[in-house]
């Protein structure tokens, strides 16, 4: 079976608070985020002795890092370009000074609109520059990269997301698939070339076969939240056929990777229904693999 984690940027509770609690639930690891309050990153652990006891967290507890969300989100990459590489670089090296994960996750850090004087092929070909460079610098690290695509960022449409992975061509350089970001991506929410797909979450999971590296699990029920991105529901309060896409995402989309990490972003006390989701994919952890 696949080892579970929790994404730590959804419940706001202090590092050894949260591991304590998901060792109890019977988690794997945590998906860990950079972002403050209680994330990991060069400002917020600044010290050997705050850098120790954060790692001291996980290891106290038996739990690993799944993969670590880069906190760049303060600058707009196609108009603040110069800082939003340099965030990154900082970002990769604390990741190898933290030492607990192979994977690091990014995303556009673009809202979905174009920027004026920039037709779409233009935005498209900065990201396949930018994502290139951006895979070999954290290959000179160990690391694997992984492209969260979501309907609040730019490049969202399967086609699109598609054609900027292929650009790439780097071999650690892969797609995050969030199941509630995919579910909502094929119904064409925010996109700037609407892309609506009759066959849903399947058939965007047949588009984007053989590049998915890592996947978020939950819920989604179609709707954008006040961040102008998916909102993610517990498993059961949406519309996503997990005994359906559980299985694509392996024989179809061809996933290997070890985990599934729940992703409760944004969702009201996202702590308390983290017990029943960790059952929710037990449950189609032990059906499926």
């Amino acid at each position: 079976m696949k080892k579970v984690s929790i994404s730590s940027w959804a419940i706001p509770q202090p590092m050894d608070e949260l591991c304590k609690g998901a060792k109890k639930l019977g988690f794997d690891g945590i998906s860990l985020g950079g972002f403050p309050p209680f994330g990991a990153n060069s400002k917020l652990v600044d010290t050997p002795e705050k850098l120790e006891a954060y790692k001291k967290c996980f290891t106290d507890n038996n739990l690993l890092v799944a993969d670590y969300a880069i906190d760049v989100w303060a600058y707009n990459a196609l108009t603040q370009t110069a800082e939003w590489r340099a965030a990154f670089s900082e970002a990769l090296a604390f990741a190898k000074k933290f030492a607990m994960t192979s994977i690091i996750r990014l995303d556009t850090c673009a809202p979905p609109k174009l920027p004026e004087g920039k037709s779409y092929a233009d935005v498209k070909a900065f990201y396949v520059k930018n994502f290139k460079e951006m895979a070999k610098e954290a290959a000179g690290y160990g690391f694997e990269l992984v492209w969260e695509f979501e309907p609040g960022f730019i490049i969202n449409e399967a086609s699109n997301i598609v054609e900027v992975v292929k650009g790439v061509n780097e071999p650690n350089f892969s797609l995050l698939l969030d199941t509630c970001h995919a579910y909502n991506c094929s119904l064409g929410l925010n996109a700037i070339e609407p892309e609506p797909l009759k066959g849903g979450i399947m058939e965007f999971i047949e588009k984007v076969a053989g590049h998915i590296g890592f996947v978020h699990v939950i819920d989604g029920d179609g709707r954008l939240n006040a961040s102008n991105t998916s909102e993610h529901v517990p498993f059961g309060e949406g519309k996503v056929n997990f005994d359906e896409v559980i299985p694509a995402l392996m024989k179809t989309g061809g996933y290997r990777g070890d985990w599934w990490a729940i992703d409760l972003c944004e969702w009201p006390d996202a702590w308390g229904v983290t017990e029943k989701c960790k059952k929710f994919v037990d449950e189609f952890n032990k059906k499926f693999c």
